[in-house]
């Protein structure tokens, strides 16, 4: 499974995460969404860099001129709530891809202070032969991602996923590679954190991301 770590090389990732990353600057919200917004573009761009294209002949008012165009069938989804500002960006820039929905979510018992996650909710196209585009902000144990993998796929089997994040951890990409197609699935991500506190949020990570784009759940 490839693996393309975006801040690697310095752009201007690094400063939208340093961005969404400080305390202070994350209480102007609709920033917060923008800069999220910013992240989902610039990996979409970077993603399109490995798809396939095909040959066309646009017909300018002077003459014809053979063009490369997206040849892949994309498909974007994301999981609720927190992947809706990246999902997009992406969308910005793959503005003719279907898209699909999963909804997930983490469901605590107080009294072990554990949780498991939950899917909800599943809206698809078809997938089968297409690319799957997979985007969720914070990969903290990919138990989110697995669960979105295997519900997405009931709706067919893509030729290839990519897997999109703003943070991951390597517990997380581990999680991904053993649960999905070796081979075929290529993980993106803005940065990779090491560490899960005993709530398995990201440190330092960013915090909740949800909250940060919406405001806190009851």
């Amino acid at each position: 499974m490839d693996i393309i770590n975006l801040c690697e090389q310095n752009s201007l990732v690094g400063q939208f995460m340093s961005e969404i990353r400080d305390k202070n600057l994350q209480q102007e919200r609709l920033r917060f969404r923008t800069n999220i917004q910013r992240l989902g573009q610039i990996m979409a761009y970077e993603i399109s860099k490995r798809l396939e294209y095909k040959t066309v002949g646009v017909e300018t008012p002077l003459g014809v001129k053979q063009c490369n165009v997206l040849g892949d069938r994309v498909v974007l989804a994301t999981i609720l709530r927190a992947g809706l500002p990246f999902h997009e960006g992406f969308l910005s820039y793959f503005d003719g891809a279907d898209n699909a929905f999963v909804s997930a979510y983490r469901k605590y018992f107080p009294e072990t202070d554990d949780f498991v996650v939950h899917i909800e909710y599943i809206a698809s196209p078809r997938l089968d032969g297409k690319t799957l585009v997979i985007v969720d902000p914070m990969l903290a144990t990919g138990s989110s991602m697995e669960l979105a993998y295997q519900a997405l796929v009931t709706k067919g089997h893509p030729a290839h996923v990519h897997v999109a994040s703003v943070v991951a951890t390597p517990k997380a990409i581990e999680a991904v590679r053993q649960h999905l197609p070796q081979g075929q699935t290529t993980l993106w991500t803005c940065d990779i954190d090491d560490e899960l506190n005993e709530h398995s949020y990201i440190v330092p990570g960013l915090g909740d991301c949800g909250d940060l784009l919406y405001g806190e759940k009851e």
